[in-house]
């Protein structure tokens, strides 16, 4: 029976309709970011996510409440990634400069293989103070902590001085690494593979280099 005599003409067959269920979700995650990133969150649609993921607009919100809920999840996933490494370094029996090399190492990397999820942290989240950035201060300080945790100990040993507190040093340390991300996020920086193992060095250089005690 043809599609005239009764029968209905056959739905249009996507991409994403051949996604297994699981993978749904991430397809539309991975889809925000781009559109987010393109964009700007304030700016873009629902309907615009649904149509970079190649899926129906009802489905985002069987994954998602609102696309609030999606900058959410991209930014927790990511940052509580970021927690662990901090959380791992911080068990290493090594010198505090080693443990800030790798921290800085990990989300220069992050930026460097996936610059637009991270365009989308730096400029959502956490500069968005009255936002985003207010609704997850708590996780964002808690990086900090952790960081000046590292410093803290090492102050102890008489290997960093104590006239900086650890606070005020992992503000500066994560401060630094966000405003060098922001330069090449908007192009005011040069980036490439060599800029990116040097910003590793100079960062950890700067903060370290003014905590060091100085041998007498």
């Amino acid at each position: 029976m043809t599609a005239a005599a009764g029968r209905p003409a056959a739905e249009k067959v996507t991409a994403a309709d051949k996604v297994p269920a699981a993978d749904k979700r991430r397809l539309i995650l991975d889809a925000a970011v781009r559109v987010f990133a393109r964009q700007g969150f304030h700016t873009c649609r629902v309907a615009d996510i649904a149509d970079e993921a190649g899926v129906a607009y009802g489905l985002v919100y069987h994954y998602f409440a609102s696309k609030d809920e999606v900058l959410d999840t991209l930014f927790l996933e990511r940052w509580n990634v970021l927690l662990d490494v901090i959380r791992g370094m911080d068990r290493q029996e090594i010198p505090a400069r080693d443990k800030l090399y790798e921290i800085a190492s990990f989300i220069v990397d992050s930026y460097r293989h996936d610059p637009d999820l991270m365009k989308v942290i730096i400029v959502e989240v956490t500069r968005a103070a009255n936002s985003f950035g207010q609704t997850h201060l708590d996780v964002i300080r808690e990086a900090y902590d952790l960081i000046a945790g590292i410093v803290s100990k090492e102050q102890m040993r008489g290997n960093f001085k104590t006239s900086v507190t650890p606070q005020f040093a992992a503000l500066v340390f994560y401060g630094v690494i966000e405003q060098v991300l922001t330069g090449w996020i908007f192009d005011l920086l040069p980036k490439g593979d060599a800029e990116f193992e040097q910003a590793k060095d100079l960062v950890v250089d700067t903060i370290c280099g003014g905590l060091e005690q100085i041998a007498a």
